[in-house]
């Protein structure tokens, strides 16, 4: 019996034994966590370290310490602190759900700068601390005279922007009065870029610009360049112009200085207005073309020389980092050729009518399609009679009435697409006298952000589905089939003028116009 109680306790203790094995076996990821922790304290204890403490309060006073901030908000972004060995987690008062993780006392984040391993560790007590509460910075004695100061302005520039990122937009509005000159209230437009319907690819360039203008501050710097950008969006009501400019402002963490030329009054009160604007802003200016056909007793002339010293005057040059964004509702024919010169315009975006791509995108944002049974007839639909097309707020507007049923809302489109007219061929313009103009972009073909000639501006018109023209390709008998219709609808209207359409470039209609010729 003795023995074979004996037998009993020998295999309880080698199945609990095997049990721990293989628990340590299958669990390789905290036998791994054990192993890095040995090696780091082995490393530690090997090396050579010198600290520096970031105290909250300077001295004995109660001014806090702005790095002490800023070194708290870098070290609550680091990756590596999901892995500490604890951390507080902390939701913001103004945003739901938004949970952050700071840096627990006593408790230690590492980070990686320039090769070199740093760690950060709390070394406050707690509320008992008070005025102790601080930061210490440990890094390797004979890293310190290379990556200290590099690292310690990093962590300031980025958890600048991240507090720039973080910080609530404001919408300033001139009032017209002499004192305050802007109004301004919360914005809280939701248009993203990722939301705005737009070719993707342009939209990809778009985006790039933005981001390489962030970056560029020492570039124009060495250029001697006012770090300034500025975009022309035009096209017909309702293409989203000023929804991409809310889009851009979200984009870049941007106040946003809605500029109403009619309440500017004199020259002064203009250069007053932008000398009021901060840095990381953006200025719009909406309805250009309308506001520069005079009016009121002021000549168009006047107008237009208010508009250049408020584009490119010193006043103008007050602040960095700022985007001026200028909206037209119609074509840049008749508009005065020095406003659009690149340097006052630098990025002209064409904005178009829809047509079935641009038709695709909003059908996935507002109504969660990639593909139906009924696209056939919409496509249909907009190739017939030439591409009739509708606006983005109105096709938007269908599918925003009818999101409960995305079937009722693509027969509400074709039934819509049925009613329209078909885009009528534009005429041929004298462009002689025209400026060199910087290279437009479509909000639905491909543009071009870099430098482009004038002659290939005009094919890419003649070419680009979204501006109005026809491709090369194009069969003659739909081309004299158009005509034939316009020509008919165009004597019953009893004008014998075949309209003009806004939607080609001034570069790109002489060559439309030349073939219409022929073909009478």
């Amino acid at each position: 019996m003795l023995l074979d109680g004996g037998g009993v306790a020998a295999a309880a203790l080698y199945a609990v034994l095997a049990v721990v094995a293989l628990r340590a076996v299958l669990s390789y990821k905290s036998a791994a966590h054990a192993a890095r922790r040995l090696w780091r304290w082995a490393d530690e204890w090997a090396q050579a370290y010198q600290y520096y403490e970031v105290p909250r309060f300077l001295g004995g006073g109660g001014d806090e310490n702005p790095l002490f901030r800023k070194a708290a908000a870098y070290v609550s972004s680091l990756p590596s602190l999901e892995d500490a060995d604890a951390a507080c987690v902390l939701s913001s008062a103004s945003k739901s759900n938004d949970f952050a993780l700071q840096l627990g006392p006593g408790h230690t984040a590492r980070d990686a700068f320039l090769g070199a391993r740093l760690a950060w560790t709390n070394a406050g007590g707690g509320a008992a601390a008070g005025a102790r509460e601080r930061l210490v910075l440990r890094v390797r004695r004979h890293d310190r005279t290379r990556v200290l100061r590099p690292y310690l302005q990093h962590v300031e520039s980025v958890a600048d922007e991240m507090e720039l990122r973080r910080r609530e937009l404001r919408l300033h509005a001139n009032t017209g009065a002499a004192a305050p000159r802007w109004a301004s209230a919360p914005f809280t437009h939701p248009a993203t870029l990722d939301t705005v319907a737009m070719d993707p690819e342009l939209k990809t360039r778009i985006r790039a610009d933005l981001e390489t203008f962030l970056k560029g501050r020492a570039y124009y710097h060495r250029l001697g360049r006012v770090w300034r950008r500025s975009y022309l969006l035009y096209g017909p009501p309702g293409t989203g112009k000023s929804t991409f400019a809310a889009a851009m402002a979200r984009f870049l963490g941007y106040d946003v200085y809605d500029v109403d030329l009619s309440r500017g009054g004199c020259d002064d009160d203009l250069r007053a207005l932008l000398l009021d604007t901060a840095p990381r802003s953006l200025i719009l200016v909406e309805d250009l073309d309308r506001y520069l056909r005079g009016g009121d007793g002021e000549t168009s002339a006047a107008r237009a020389a208010r508009v250049l010293g408020f584009m490119d005057g010193l006043s103008s040059c007050c602040g960095e980092e700022r985007v001026m964004v200028f909206t037209m509702s119609g074509g840049k024919e008749g508009v005065d050729p020095a406003v659009l010169r690149p340097g006052r315009l630098d990025v002209h975006i064409h904005f178009t009518m829809c047509d079935f791509e641009g038709f695709k995108a909003l059908a996935s944002n507002y109504l969660g399609l990639k593909d139906h049974k009924l696209y056939p007839q919409v496509e249909e639909r907009f190739h017939a009679a030439g591409g009739a097309r509708l606006s983005p707020a109105e096709l938007g507007e269908i599918m925003l009435a009818n999101r409960a049923s995305p079937s009722r809302a693509l027969r509400t489109v074709i039934n819509a697409l049925q009613h329209v007219s078909p885009p009528a061929q534009a005429r041929t313009s004298s462009s002689s006298s025209a400026a060199p103009r910087p290279p437009r972009l479509s909000s639905r073909s491909s543009g071009n952000l870099g430098a482009s000639s004038p002659a290939a501006e005009s094919n890419a018109a003649s070419q680009s589905p979204g501006s109005g023209g026809f491709g090369k390709d194009a069969p003659m008998r739909e081309f004299k089939k158009l005509y034939g219709l316009i020509k008919i609808r165009s004597r019953k209207d009893g004008s014998g003028v075949v309209p003009v359409d806004d939607t080609a470039s001034a570069n790109g209609r002489g060559s439309d116009a030349s073939s219409t010729e022929k073909d009478r």
